[in-house]
């Protein structure tokens, strides 16, 4: 995806509030606590390429995949839905229109979209179902629609028509103002709203999009969102599920750019002026490096199952994105048949289960405020991991912190590091441990410690 990001002369800025309060005051929204609660997301991909999965619209602007192709027959969001539920996501992110500029739902910015396919003879309506499977099974609804890339309508990052004919720009703002509106106004409430590449701002030619956010989906959080939105987050920099360390919840300013590339300096900031946190996206299938461009694991393409992430590497990816203070959304595809695949489902239960039975028994469990926090153990444990939590609602207050272990009567160093936030996960060796004690080296204003587990 983050191939088809911004060009480097723009940069989506963050926006929390427009008083000038003291860096301490920073806090986040109540959309952005709830977003932070909800660590695990997935999110579905079903474009044309599924169907001619040869198609590369930059080396034809003038080719468009014909509509007939399109017919996903077992279509079922239900399914989808349940995969999603198994691998313990909270939330769901549907991309209800890539780059190619199909479309999802029945638009009427123009006909390339489900209603001229032969999918339920044109009647159908992808959004619709998703919507209604994820209140179905409890799951928070969220729509991706990339307003920066659109092949049918040749429109180019970062949201600007190939031709640079001005008439042309202002029928695609329209285009995106029409589209946004149909998907934020006639589906109900969003939890998350995607822009892959962030978003053109009005004085270049894009959309009015805060204005929007204000009408139609003011609680939303909003992915690389425009600047003066007050519910954003960031991207990580790769699409390999991997945060980086440490990764604060405070920023400057978020940062696009080719996702099978890993940024550098994507930290955030702990005295940033902006409450816009990370999320890392990954695809469940592994990138083919020799071929990025035509086989996108974020798409179904047949014969693949043997790039299914391990268990163990999904595992991980949990550890180094919730357990360094993002939410981890995990790409799942959708095969021809409009189905995840078998193979696919059943790595997503196995790591649904495998994340339940690590952390939902703790060895022990404290919370409070101060410097110092400790677990003793009626008799020695093997421990392997520690989980803390910041009570993020009040900021992220710790700097520095050390991680002790009592081995044989004596206090052992087992780790150090700077940033908690909403979840930090430290992984142990599994070693013998009579007591567990959490000490804060520097923090700004008294630790607010939510709860701290070993596992």
């Amino acid at each position: 995806m983050k191939t088809f990001l911004l060009s480097c002369f723009f940069v989506a800025v963050c926006f929390v509030n427009s008083s000038c309060e003291p860096s301490n005051q920073v806090l986040p929204t109540k959309s952005q606590l709830k977003w932070a609660n909800a660590e695990i997301g997935a999110m579905y991909h079903l474009d044309l390429q599924v169907f001619e999965p040869t198609y590369k619209f930059r080396e034809n602007w003038n080719y468009h995949p014909d509509l007939s192709v399109f017919n996903p027959k077992e279509l079922d969001t239900d399914q989808w839905l349940q995969a999603a539920k198994a691998a313990g996501a909270t939330y769901a992110v549907l991309v209800a229109k890539h780059c190619s500029g199909f479309s999802l739902w029945p638009t009427k910015a123009h006909p390339y979209s489900v209603k001229n396919t032969p999918w339920r003879n044109g009647q159908g309506d992808i959004v619709k179902d998703f919507i209604a499977s994820c209140k179905k099974y409890g799951i928070k609804p969220g729509i991706y629609a990339s307003a920066s890339v659109n092949a049918y309508l040749k429109v180019n990052n970062p949201g600007l028509v190939i031709s640079g004919n001005p008439q042309e720009q202002e029928k695609y703002k329209e285009v995106v103002k029409t589209q946004l509106t149909e998907l934020w106004s006639n589906y109900g409430k969003l939890f998350e709203v995607w822009f892959d590449g962030g978003v053109l701002p009005p004085e270049k030619g894009g959309v009015d999009i805060p204005s929007l956010f204000k009408k139609y989906q003011p609680e939303a959080i909003a992915f690389q969102g425009p600047y003066g939105y007050i519910n954003n987050i960031r991207w990580v920099g790769n699409e390999s599920g991997v945060a980086p360390y440490p990764c604060w919840s405070r920023a400057d300013s978020t940062t696009s750019a080719t996702g099978i590339i890993q940024i550098k300096g994507l930290n955030g900031n702990p005295t940033g002026e902006f409450w816009c946190p990370g999320e890392a996206d990954f695809p469940l299938r592994r990138w083919i490096k020799e071929k990025p461009a035509v086989l996108s694991p974020w798409f179904w393409h047949e014969g693949e199952e043997d790039l299914i992430l391990s268990l163990d590497n999904m595992v991980n990816r949990y550890c180094e994105t919730v357990g360094r203070n993002t939410n981890m959304l995990m790409g799942i595809v959708v095969d021809s048949r409009g189905l995840v695949p078998d193979a696919d489902m059943k790595r997503l239960e196995e790591f649904g289960q495998e994340v339940k039975k690590r952390f939902s028994s703790p060895l022990g469990s404290t919370s409070g405020n101060g410097n110092l926090l400790t677990i003793n153990f009626k008799s020695p444990q093997p421990v392997n991991y520690v989980v803390i939590q910041e009570d993020i609602s009040k900021g992220e207050r710790i700097r520095e912190y050390t991680l002790y272990g009592m081995e044989n009567g004596e206090w052992k160093t087992l780790s150090k590091g700077s940033c908690i936030g909403h979840k930090r996960i430290e992984r142990l060796e599994g070693k013998m441990y009579s007591a567990i004690k959490f000490e804060t080296i520097k923090s700004e204003d008294t630790p607010l410690i939510k709860k701290m587990e070993c596992f």
